[in-house]
């Protein structure tokens, strides 16, 4: 990443420094693994852990892969021989198994040598004593282990037993006062991390704090050079705190910030007001509806319809649990657009989402979206498709009618942001899944229009609130939590197809049974395998062909198919004459087949939580019960197992959403680990830190009324920043 340059703060400008500038390029390079790459990123790099002299290290916290230092005592330590036989000569080696202890938890150490060595570690080691050991964590029968850490022993006192270059260095983890642990690397070990953050900390000048005086008045925190102090050589942990403190405040104050600026900012922009007309479209629409809207569709509704008729352009996010009516809830909006005289678009990531929203909203509407032909009702509007794989003639219709407003609905992909794509009036856009389109994108969409266009966002991942906060915080959120009439139950189960292989069979004659009964399913796997690898889209097919599938109609659908080869396949899927679909995560959302009652996930542990639930929510959506196989073939005691077992446990989205978050980094919800870059957020965690965001809010909406064009220096780097390391993918909603 190149510099960052041209802070109005000093405080700015020296935090965003290169740490090469600091440290070195040979330095710098080691600090890449721990994504350090500016001064400020490596005094926020704190230490996961905080000993005194004699404290002993909770070893319930090491994490599998972590370099780490941990004190603790030597519960026992054993040693294992036996014989080997290399080149015909038998020689003798041996391992000196250790266990240690916090006094709760258990960590094994294994030291590997002749008998040696092994009786000179086990001197050493004796039992009861402690020590200090460096090293990465690894995992052995699923239990957390270290292989020649490097350590050092204590005495009673707790000095060093023996002495050397690298025991001093360990040592002095034990010495007076509260010692940091940091996250380390094999080339990086705590010791030498403390060393560079002490010459970064020299470095630092006595620098004015980027907040106002105000602000830091109001949130009870203390200066940033302090706090930089206090969290890597402090005094007490009370100290630690109160610098913690003040750099959580200042992550959560900055994307705060930027979302109160944008927020103002749109409020000072100027949208069509498109309010609800009586006797049009929508009445029309309304009349001919089979069913009753629940009373969470007339609320948001409600919530939409106001916001559509105001004079600034209506930022929202509709997130729902799946098959909670998301759509009808935004074609109600879209018609109240196209009753108002404008154009309503529909923004969908994939081709086959597109088809399948346009096909929903054409269905819906019927002769009301069947245009100024004979017949048609007088409020009858226009609704087209514009994708990728459009023909020549298909896309030269389609652009006229869009062009013309004869087109009141256009629902497409990507193609709708080419420049020859032109509206006649754009009053309101609808994003499905936002996260999938870039800020450039959306811009050139939403650019489009004398006035600013409306623009609601549809999710249906479930969001916390304090996610809300952080990462769609210029955004009305708008909730639909209950399921229409008619929806069936799902029930899910984890099946071990490398213990109960018998069990898999029979997955195999339930969906028989299931296609019997005149129904569908759906089978997915992570991957294509084009190459008939194990596991693959290609591999299934041709194992379920050849097998217990072998007499019933198979289609495979996957992203590398060509367009018009992916829309025939769910059409002809959509129409019933196909009975199991062999598909990847292509068809995890936006998919509507009623008639599909049952899905089969191979290797479901290498999907995410979310991302289950959204496939799972593909069945269960007509009269039919759903069954739902989660089919995988890992050790039942590892992390993943519990992960699909909390999946099968409950279809609350909400309560998964969380569970997901946690389970994941923050950089990872943001969208910045996933482009490569640095995340905005070091060392706040939306789910733990929801009280630091929702002060910083209250601060930051008030930092907005003092100084509403942002010319606080402080504010403006904030500003600058935050959008520079996110790079617009999350903050940029306009």
């Amino acid at each position: 990443m190149e510099p960052l340059s041209g802070w109005r703060t000093p405080a700015f400008a020296e935090l965003n420094a290169p740490v090469a500038s600091v440290l070195g390029e040979r330095t710098a390079k080691e600090f890449a693994a721990l994504r350090v790459e500016t001064v400020g990123d490596l005094l926020r790099h704190l230490p996961r852990h905080y000993l005194s002299g004699t404290e002993l290290t909770d070893l319930a916290t090491l994490e599998e892969g972590e370099h780490v230092a941990v004190m603790a005592r030597v519960e026992s330590s054993d040693i294992k021989r036996n014989m080997s036989a290399p080149g015909g000569r038998r020689r003798s080696t041996a391992r000196l198994e250790v266990v240690l202890t916090d006094g709760k938890g258990r960590l094994r150490v294994t030291f590997f040598g002749n008998d040696h060595l092994a009786g000179w570690w086990q001197a050493q080691l004796r039992m009861g004593v402690r020590g200090i050991f460096v090293g990465k964590v690894g995992s052995f029968q699923n239990h957390p282990q270290m292989t020649h850490p490097a350590f050092v022993m204590l005495d009673a006192a707790g000095k060093v037993v023996g002495k050397s270059e690298e025991k001093e260095r360990i040592a002095e983890l034990s010495r007076s006062g509260i010692v940091g642990l940091y996250p380390a690397t094999a080339k990086l070990p705590t010791w030498k991390i403390a060393e560079c953050i002490r010459f970064a900390l020299a470095t630092l000048g006595a620098t004015d704090d980027p907040w106002p005086d105000w602000v830091r008045e109001q949130s009870g925190i203390c200066g940033h050079v302090d706090a930089f102090s206090l969290v890597h050589r402090p005094g007490t942990l009370g100290e630690v705190e109160t610098g913690r403190r003040r750099l959580l405040f200042d992550e959560a104050f900055a994307t705060q910030l930027t979302m109160a600026y944008r927020r103002a900012e749109n409020a000072r922009q100027s949208a069509g007001p498109r309010p609800r007309r009586p006797d049009g479209l929508l009445d029309a629409f309304d009349a001919r509806l089979p069913f009753a809207l629940t009373p969470g569709q007339v609320e948001v509704g409600a919530e939409i319809f106001a916001d559509l008729a105001r004079h600034a352009p209506m930022q929202r996010l509709l997130q729902g649990e799946v098959g909670s009516g998301k759509t009808l809830v935004a074609l109600r909006a879209m018609l109240t657009v196209v009753d108002a005289g404008a154009q309503a678009v529909l923004l969908a990531p994939t081709e086959v989402l597109a088809q399948q929203h346009y096909g929903t909203i054409a269905g819906m509407l019927g002769d009301l979206g069947a245009g100024r032909v004979l017949g048609a009702p007088d409020c009858a509007t226009d609704v087209v498709l514009l994708t990728g794989s459009s023909s020549s003639a298909q896309r030269k219709a389609a652009l006229l009618k869009i062009a013309s407003g004869e087109a009141g609905i256009v629902v497409g992909t990507h193609a709708l942001l080419a420049d020859q794509v032109s509206f006649a009036e754009l009053g309101l856009v609808v994003v499905d899944e936002q996260h999938r389109f870039g800020v450039e994108q959306r811009a050139r969409l939403t650019d489009r229009s004398a006035s600013k266009p409306h623009v609601l966002v549809l999710t249906a991942t479930p969001i916390p609130r304090s996610v809300a906060m952080t990462v769609f915080g210029d955004l009305e959120v708008s909730t639909l939590t209950e399921l229409p009439g008619g929806r069936s139950d799902v029930a899910t189960t984890v099946v071990n197809a490398a213990l109960r292989p018998a069990w898999v069979e029979r997955a195999w004659e339930r969906v028989d049974e299931e296609v019997a009964q005149g129904r569908q399913v759906f089978v997915v796997a992570p991957r294509i395998g084009a190459d008939g690898s194990d596991g693959g889209v290609m591999w299934l097919a041709e194992l379920l062909a050849d097998g217990p599938l072998r007499n019933r109609r198979l289609a495979v659908l996957h992203g590398q198919l060509a367009a018009d080869a992916k829309e025939a396949t769910m059409a002809a899927f959509a129409a019933g004459e196909v009975d199991v679909l062999i598909s990847t995560t292509i068809i995890e959302v936006g998919v509507d087949v009623p008639n599909a009652s049952m899905m089969v996930i191979w290797d479901a542990d290498r999907f995410g939580i979310s991302q289950l639930h959204q496939l799972r929510g593909r069945i269960g959506r007509g009269e039919h019960p759903g069954v739902c196989l989660l089919i995988s073939r890992i050790d039942p005691a590892s992390d993943a197992w519990v992960r699909l077992e909390s999946v099968a446990a409950t279809r609350d989205g909400f309560a998964l959403a969380e569970l997901d978050l946690v389970q994941r980094r923050e950089g990872d919800v943001l969208g910045a680990t996933q482009s490569g870059g640095r995340s905005a957020l070091r060392l706040l965690r939306v789910l733990d830190h929801a009280d630091v965001i929702s002060a910083a809010r209250q601060v930051a909406e008030e930092a907005v009324v003092r100084d509403p064009e942002c010319t606080t220096p402080g504010f403006a780097d904030a500003v600058a920043q935050t959008n520079l390391l996110a790079g617009g993918e999350w903050i940029e909603r306009s």
